[in-house]
């Protein structure tokens, strides 16, 4: 593995008046063509678990999957912008963890799913890989460097 990049921690700043906006997680919502293909994917091939359904008329329309302490929900396309409308470009998601990134990589490629890229060292420190969803959506999974 590479060397791990040295890093400095600035000095605590005062808080500034107004207080700047200070946020704890972020939760993305990915509207998808086909809710029941992305659980599949999201649960079987990734292993994130199910935590809410929201349904509309009776009718399954969203829900959030976790893994660890990483939500993502999804949520039914309805095609009111067009059946055409492309998901995913110009959007990634970095997914941080302490696994094995190799380990992982190899469950997901058990499990049918496909990589866009095999693990690797970086630069910084870290070792990744990159895959896509059923929608195009890009994840990079990272060890955390």
């Amino acid at each position: 593995m590479s060397p791990q990049k040295k890093t400095t921690k600035k000095p605590a700043q005062p808080r500034k008046s107004p207080e700047t906006l200070r946020l704890r997680s972020v939760d993305p919502g990915l509207t998808v063509n086909d809710l029941q293909r992305s659980l599949a994917w999201y649960r079987d091939v990734l292993g994130f678990t199910e935590e809410e359904r929201w349904e509309h008329d009776g009718k399954l329309a969203g829900l959030s999957v976790v893994a660890g302490t990483v939500t993502i929900n999804l949520t039914q396309d309805d095609w009111a912008k067009g059946r055409d409308r492309k998901k995913g470009e110009g959007f990634r998601l970095y997914l941080n963890t302490v696994q094995d990134v190799d380990e992982i990589a190899a469950a997901i490629k058990a499990k049918g799913g496909t990589l866009l890229s095999e693990p690797k060292d970086m630069p910084w420190g870290a070792r990744v890989f990159q895959l896509a969803d059923p929608d195009g959506f890009k994840l990079t999974i990272s060890s955390i460097a």
